[in-house]
């Protein structure tokens, strides 16, 4: 019984070697994705969405009630009432409300002003006849011909009519204000562009009655120049600080897919928004859109240029990303990266804290290149990224070195594990 348990342990113990020997011992034939490093020129962006605004929008809204009657003719075709996108000048009549009742009422205040005109002529006339009465009165008082009360009722009279030419030109003074009111309300019912610019909205139709209230009813929405417009850009509050006045925008929008566009920052309004625990800005980039192809609230997506490197050495960040097994590091090197593990944190980990270098902001990072079956650590310092590449800034890495990125294959059929089974491969025989 003995015997047999020794026996039993002893190829336990030696099934055990060889595991280990396959998996540990022996150099291990693997297949490694590499990637060169370059020389070229790198440019860091932000990314963000945003919604194309008119520069400026004029919202044209009526302060009285009243049908519409008719539209103004376009500018572009005579024959067409305005409409949307038509082009308009100041001046140009956009619609006309029924003006009949305030018609009405200009004439009434006009005729109130006719009767109030007379009534001062009346008021002067007056005057001049109790002025002839009193000095007459005044004649017969010095030939003592008449009475002291006849002298006082003159003087009475002459007063009054004075005091009346005064409320006469009064009432002349209101009715012409009330004229003007009516004239203005009158004005009222034309409705014309304000500005130069493009109907971008037309929110009513003819026979549509419009009644004012305290807020003005919106007919018509104009943008004054379409040349010039916005994008209204929501940027998160971690990329926010990269964002300066002036900073050059590159965007697209999914009408011209083929096509990139070109703006710059305007300003960075402070009135943040927050959505689901998210704080984000607008950020207003002015566009030029002399060619016209742009349209008011198409979305676009940005990037914001940051910065911007030329001729430096890039690595791939799949290369600064990727760590490998145990087994697949060099010797020399395998009990420094056992230890990093052992503290539960790797190399790349560890080295990840930003300091700061000549060329700004640097970030810690290691690099992996092949060493005959294994793979051996290069400590770098890389600087900008894009997000696909980054700038090496300091390790002793040449350019042109080969990166390891990767595994493309499992080991190879030779060195495959005599514990598993052998699987003939009949393409490769043929």
């Amino acid at each position: 019984m003995k015997k047999l348990l020794f026996t039993i342990l002893l190829m336990w113990a030696g099934g055990a070697a060889g595991v280990w020997y396959w998996t540990e011992g022996r150099p291990q034939h693997v297949h490694y994705r590499t990637s060169r490093v370059v020389r070229g020129d790198l440019l860091a962006t932000i990314n963000a969405t945003g919604t194309l605004e008119p520069e400026e929008v004029v919202d044209v809204g009526v302060q009285i009630a009243g049908e519409i009657l008719r539209f103004g003719h376009d500018g572009n075709d005579p024959s067409k009432p305005i409409t949307y996108g038509s082009l308009v000048e100041p001046g140009t009549l956009l619609a006309q409300l029924d003006d009949k009742l305030f018609r009405a009422r200009t004439n009434q205040v006009k005729a109130s002003v006719t009767k109030a005109e007379a009534d001062i002529e009346a008021a002067k006339v007056k005057i001049k006849q109790t002025a002839r009465e009193l000095d007459r009165v005044q004649r017969l008082i010095n030939k003592r011909s008449s009475s002291q009360s006849e002298l006082d009722t003159a003087t009475a009279e002459s007063d009054s009519a004075k005091a009346m030419l005064t409320v006469a030109e009064s009432a002349l003074t209101i009715v012409k204000a009330n004229l003007e009111e009516a004239e203005v309300n009158l004005g009222y019912t034309t409705i014309k562009s304000p500005v130069k610019g493009v109907i971008v909205d037309r929110r009513v139709n003819i026979g549509q009655t419009v009644v004012a209230s305290l807020n003005a009813p919106s007919l018509f929405l104009i943008a004054k120049d379409l040349s010039k417009m916005q994008i209204w850009a929501s940027v998160n509050e971690t990329d926010v600080g990269q964002i300066r006045p002036g900073q050059n925008v590159k965007f697209s929008v999914a009408a011209f897919p083929t096509e990139t566009f070109r703006g710059k920052v305007q300003n960075i309004r402070l009135n943040a928004s927050m959505t689901q625990s998210v704080v984000t800005y607008t950020v207003v980039v002015d566009v030029d859109n002399a060619a016209g192809k742009l349209l008011p609230y198409l979305t676009a997506r940005l990037q914001f240029e940051v910065e911007e490197r030329h001729d430096v050495r890039l690595v791939p960040n799949s290369a600064l990303r990727w760590n490998p097994a145990v087994h697949q590091v060099a010797p020399a090197y395998r009990s420094e990266f056992t230890s990093a593990l052992r503290q539960e944190a790797a190399v790349r980990e560890n080295d990840k804290t930003k300091i700061r270098g000549e060329k700004g902001y640097e970030t810690r990072g290691t690099l992996w290149v092949r060493d005959a079956d294994y793979v051996r650590p290069v400590a770098v310092s890389v600087g900008l990224t894009d997000g696909l590449s980054s700038e090496l800034i300091g390790g002793d890495v040449p350019e042109g070195t080969e990166l390891v990125v990767g595994i493309a294959a499992a080991e190879d059929a030779g060195g495959a594990s005599p514990f598993l089974p052998q699987i003939k491969n009949d393409k490769a025989k043929k």
